[in-house]
């Protein structure tokens, strides 16, 4: 189906980010098939073409700056397949991803990938994006789990990737290619997850601590215990001042860890213990939990950072910046200087155990995208990140927020090799045109 109706065409001119563009037509296309057609004849007509999964990606990856056509997965949206034996699921791109892990978690199954949108984004937008979430410390982002995708070219031409198998090295890692591609490449109309089994017991630790450095010390100290947890999430004083306001059982303190383990439930139960035993010098109250309900109740402080800074009333301007992990305390340090000089909240938290940490600009209300303040104090964080060995993107991606500064965060010869293969794959560069390419 296509729609040309205004309803529709404004529902799909954006993401949560703040830009939009009208497109001239949108289509939900149910089948390889009718999205082969359609690229065949955007490609003979010399249409753009924007895909869109769940819309929730916070770079403007999916906003239509050129007009044309917005590609929507959202009618793609069904699991064909779960397989126990093989440990594998085949899924189209429209489905949901909290929607997925429920359903192999029926069967005993773990799909690890929990992007804090996962009850809204789905699984297409994460492949275009290689999201990630707070399980990846110890199971890693969304490509580890990609292996087969279905391709459609920009010339409607059909190709499948991969294919069903753990391991596979035949020909080059296309799969890898197309992971991460911001749409760029080609629209993925079908996806082979890798499965695991899903771990039988959790448990977890809320660590409350005085001061953000000792909370930032306290990471590298669980990790050089030896311990793996399957998340390590970290917060500042400013967000959890203002999850006080929304969620009165936040706990009372300047910065937190959430550490939560899993697999079997010995393990677990001693890895708590001895998490407890290495945090109780540095941390000044220890709430432990243990089985998914409390562990949940954990999560639900961690999981509502985001609704409680947007009911501050200020404009959140969310980066996802990511540093060598021994770098997580200068990072910190940046932002406290940035707050400073700029006179800013800023409400930083994330996945302290990778490095991937959201620096959120709190903006005054009415802010648009490419106010200048607003990027002077971007220019400084993104020049201070790559400073120290980091990178501007962990998880959301370039798009279009962070198209300036694509040329600081890579070399002349790499953004040329960048353009090399769009050109091979995209001649006429009709997909997702606008973005950082």
């Amino acid at each position: 189906m296509i729609r040309w109706d205004l309803a529709t065409r404004k529902a799909n001119s954006g993401d949560a980010w703040m830009a939009s563009a009208l497109p001239e037509a949108v289509a939900f296309p149910r089948h390889t098939s009718q999205v082969s057609k359609i690229l065949s004849f955007c490609h003979r007509r010399r249409i753009p073409v924007t895909t869109r999964g769940g819309g929730r990606g916070y770079v403007g990856g999916c906003v239509p700056v050129r007009g044309g056509l917005v590609l929507s997965t959202a009618r793609m949206d069904r699991i064909l397949e779960i397989s126990k034996a093989d440990g594998v699921t085949v899924v189209q791109p429209g489905v949901i991803t909290g929607n997925l892990a429920s359903a192999v978690a029926r069967k005993n199954l773990f799909y690890p990938p929990d992007p804090a949108s996962l009850k809204e984004s789905t699984i297409g937008g994460n492949i275009a994006t290689n999201a990630g979430g707070p399980r990846c410390l110890k199971y890693g982002v969304t490509r580890s789990y990609v292996l087969g995708l279905e391709v459609v070219l920009a010339d409607g031409t059909v190709v499948r990737l991969g294919g069903r198998t753990h391991k596979n090295r035949t020909g080059f890692d296309l799969v890898g290619l197309f992971t991460g591609s911001e749409g760029m490449l080609g629209v993925v109309t079908e996806a082979t997850l890798r499965l695991l089994p899903l771990p039988p017991a959790r448990s977890a630790l809320l660590a409350e601590f005085p001061s953000l450095p000792k909370a930032a010390t306290a990471v590298q100290t669980i990790l050089g215990a030896g311990l793996l947890p399957s998340a390590l999430e970290i917060a500042d004083p400013f967000t959890l001042a203002a999850a006080r306001r929304v969620f009165p059982a936040t706990p009372k303190c300047e910065s937190l860890l959430i550490v939560e383990f899993d697999g079997q439930p010995a393990a677990v139960a001693a890895e708590l213990s001895l998490a407890s035993k290495w945090l109780r010098p540095s941390a000044s109250r220890l709430t432990p939990a243990i089985g998914p309900k409390a562990c949940g109740r954990l999560w639900q402080i961690r999981r509502g950072f985001s609704y409680a800074l947007r009911d501050t009333g200020l404009v959140k301007l969310n980066e996802d910046v990511t540093v060598p992990r021994g770098r997580i305390l200068d990072l910190f340090r940046l932002t406290a200087r940035l707050q400073r000089k700029h006179r800013i909240p800023i409400s930083s938290f994330g996945h302290a155990g990778d490095g991937n940490i959201h620096v959120n600009l709190m903006a005054p209300a009415g802010t648009q995208p490419h106010d200048s303040r607003m990027h002077r104090i971007l220019d400084e964080l993104f020049r201070g990140v790559l400073g120290m060995g980091g990178v501007i993107s962990g998880e959301h991606g370039i798009g279009l927020a962070k198209k300036t500064w694509w040329p600081q965060a890579a070399s002349p010869a790499l953004r040329a090799l960048h353009h090399r293969i769009k050109k091979a794959i995209d001649p006429s560069g009709r997909l997702n045109p606008g973005k950082f390419l």
